[in-house]
């Protein structure tokens, strides 16, 4: 299966720039597997849609201000560091520009010597190791010189960065939002509870990796990055009770989706935590989602594959030459689907 058997026409000004307000008045293309049907609702419409008793399954976790700029220790030198993955407690990978200004042993200074990152090493895959020195929380000290990691295609100034953080978002740890969640407010969420919806957490924290393009040919080639992932016991024993008694488990999002099959044998989900690299594409057998609420992706990428493993690669298709010829927004601040 070749990666350009996942492409599409993608004008440029479908690109939202910035989300809209309120979250909830987002579009939402219901598809359905089953009729081959296409039907558009906003998103606010969502509680209609679904069943009593349907699970939807939300990723909780929080993107941090994972972008630092600073000098380099005795130039003026700009060095920018966006961080990754949490190796130890002070020791971060991450990605250095310009990559080639700085040699290991060599410092960056931010916010005037608050915070200062030693590189240690660089890996294989060309990302560095970054060991930092500072007094404090470097949470605290994190929050106040870092800014918000936003995807490359998002050129516009984001007033709130509250705006790429999901209202029911917990846990710090991603560098980028589990957009399909974006849609969601607390009283739309309040709603779908009072109707019989039941919702479950779990965490997965997102990486850059999730924009990284597939540069092979053949799919199964292609190696996908990992991300840490956590499902408790209730939650898995919440998801487990839905599935016996025949309910719906809907993914909220890509991630969600990757989590659950990451955890699920047999139909079941069993508790855990760790990482999980999982590549979705056509063929593969869904062991827990039922249902997934997503976004509109990135031609020719693992998510379009992810979702064309559920719904078949021709009706994805035909839904985003739908999503164009209506003009419907994509990336992290458009609308959505829902895919039944």
């Amino acid at each position: 299966m070749n990666v350009s058997d996942f492409d599409f026409e993608l004008p440029e000004d479908l690109i939202a720039q910035h989300p809209v307000e309120p979250r909830d008045t987002s579009r939402l293309m219901v598809v359905n597997r089953q009729s081959g049907k296409i039907a558009h609702h906003t998103f606010r419409d969502l509680s209609s849609l679904l069943k009593k008793g349907d699970v939807l399954v939300l990723n909780n976790t929080r993107v941090i201000p994972a972008r630092l700029i600073g000098e380099k220790e005795g130039t003026e030198v700009k060095i920018e560091i966006l961080l990754l993955k949490r190796l130890k407690l002070d020791v971060w990978e991450a990605l250095v520009k310009p990559g080639k200004r700085l040699k290991v042993g060599q410092k960056v200074s931010f916010g005037h010597g608050i915070l200062v990152g030693e590189l240690r090493e660089i890996l294989a895959n060309g990302n560095r190791k970054i060991h930092f020195s500072y007094s404090g929380m470097f949470e605290t000290i994190l929050d106040q010189l870092g800014e918000m990691p936003l995807p490359p295609y998002i050129t516009a100034q984001l007033e709130d960065q509250e705006r790429y953080q999901t209202v029911y978002a917990k846990e710090r740890g991603s560098v980028a939002a589990p957009t399909a969640g974006l849609h969601f407010t607390p009283e739309l969420l309040d709603e779908l509870q009072k109707t019989g919806i039941e919702i479950v957490e779990i965490l997965l924290h997102v990486g850059l990796g999730t924009f990284r393009p597939v540069k092979v040919e053949d799919i199964r080639d292609h190696a996908m990055h990992s991300e840490y992932y956590r499902v408790d016991a209730e939650a898995a024993e919440r998801i487990n009770r839905a599935k016996l008694e025949g309910r719906r488990v809907i993914a909220v999002g890509t991630t969600a989706a990757r989590t659950l099959e990451s955890v699920g044998y047999e139909g079941k989900v069993v508790p855990g935590e760790g990482w999980t690299d999982i590549f979705i594409y056509p063929g593969y057998s869904f062991q827990v989602v039922d249902v997934l609420l997503t976004n509109f992706h990135f031609p020719k990428s693992t998510l379009v594959m992810l979702v064309s493993a559920l719904a078949g690669r021709e009706l994805i298709l035909k839904a985003y030459e739908t999503a164009v010829q209506e003009r419907y927004r994509f990336y992290s601040f458009g609308d959505s689907m829902l895919i039944l």
